[in-house]
């Protein structure tokens, strides 16, 4: 097993949390966001992308690899294919299509469109529909999918290269924004347009020569609503931006606004009428808060112990005792994994990252920890270790 850092060691072992390094060099591997399946429902194959460079923007020509990891068999990788279309915080949207015990979908650029391809790793048998994804309903009959040209303009690290934006020049265009895909035909929908969200307004106003988008999609549960980021920059806001979240019903309709307050940041579904997210609100400022969909009603939650952002999970969706949570580099540059008993307020840490300063901005390594579906096992990425990799954490 490689040698992790003194940091991570001593961390782990403080939480009684074995970790291992479950892929390595020469090439780097991540996984990505925090909201995908990563494990298969059995927990012992875990999905990663390869790349074979860091520190710099993808180019269109740059390509990643796909694979599979089986726990099971000395962490041994299996080769899936490539991608074209792929960013650093969420790789190729790489993950196991709920429900299936065999398929995995993935993104990718073809003949001057973005596609994304859906393969049993079984077999091999592989089949490509004409439309990328960002997140997939809880039965795996479709998903949705945001406008990744204009996201790769406005939100490098987020966006493809390769396909310029046709809306480069449109401040709120009407014909992008959220479309629905049907994962058995390819053939998509358009939910609701930039314009849509746009035409409702925003307290203050908006601010001038503000370019809106749409980012950070996520079905709820049940697969009855869905969430997304409504983003905008103008002059206001410079090199920042401002967002609220929404939530709508599966055909794009009765939108709500979840949070109108301008700074909504990671979230995840909690119940089909939850949502937790890092944002802030008149009655405590910066915290993590619990949203009761389509209402008024919000809490606080762990505010004086989850005090910094991260990307936050629910552990098991069961009895959602225990959210699953991470930091930034701290002052130490540290990236701090643990576990936040929402019963008892009690913090429980499960290891302790170092954040080398070169990882930053775009090409950040963000820790994203991801767990497996009976809870007892978490993957993260992390560069504390020379280079990007993927190490697992047993509960």
């Amino acid at each position: 097993m490689p040698l992790l850092s003194r940091r991570a060691l001593l961390a782990s072992l403080a939480a009684g949390s074995p970790i291992r390094q479950i892929t390595k060099g020469p090439h780097f591997h991540w996984f990505g966001y925090y909201d995908k399946l990563q494990f298969d429902p059995t927990g012992r194959y875990i999905l990663s992308n390869e790349v074979t460079f860091e520190g710099r923007s993808p180019l269109a020509t740059d390509s990643i690899r796909v694979g599979l990891i089986d726990t099971g068999d000395k962490d041994r990788w299996t080769d899936l294919g490539a991608s074209f279309a792929w960013n650093w915080q969420q790789g190729c949207m790489l993950q196991w299509i709920p429900g299936s015990k065999t398929d995995v979908i993935w993104n990718d650029r073809l003949d001057g469109q973005f596609v994304s391809h859906i393969m049993n790793v079984k077999t091999g048998k592989k089949r490509t529909i004409p439309s990328p994804v960002y997140t997939l309903s809880p039965d795996g009959k479709w998903g949705i999918t945001c406008d990744f040209r204009r996201l790769n303009d406005v939100r490098p690290g987020y966006g493809y290269a390769g396909v310029p934006d046709p809306n480069f020049d449109k401040r709120i265009p009407d014909d992008v924004g959220i479309w629905r895909v049907d994962l058995a035909t390819g053939k998509r929908s358009l939910l609701i347009s930039v314009a849509d969200a746009a035409a409702i307004p925003y307290p203050g106003g908006y601010s001038n020569n503000a370019k809106h988008w749409f980012n950070h999609l996520l079905i709820s549960p049940d697969g009855a609503r869905f969430i997304f980021l409504h983003r905008w920059r103008g002059d206001k806001e410079g090199k920042s931006f401002s967002t609220r979240l929404f939530t709508a019903n599966a055909q794009g309709k009765e939108l709500y606004v979840t949070d109108p307050h301008g700074k909504t940041s990671h979230f995840i579904w909690r119940d089909p009428s939850h949502i937790l997210a890092w944002a802030w609100h008149p009655s405590k400022g910066d915290k993590f808060y619990l949203y009761k969909d389509r209402t008024d009603q919000v809490e606080a939650i762990g505010p004086d112990v989850m005090t910094v952002n991260g990307h936050c999970t629910y552990l098991n969706r069961d009895n959602n005792r225990w959210i699953l949570n991470d930091t930034y580099p701290d002052k130490e540059r540290n990236q701090n994994v643990y576990l936040y008993d929402v019963q008892t307020g009690v913090r429980r840490p499960l290891g302790s990252f170092y954040a080398p300063p070169e990882y930053t901005g775009e090409w950040r390594c963000d820790t994203h920890p991801r767990s497996s579906p009976d809870g007892r096992k978490v993957v993260i990425d992390s560069a504390h270790n020379g280079g990007r990799q993927m190490y697992l954490i047993e509960l």
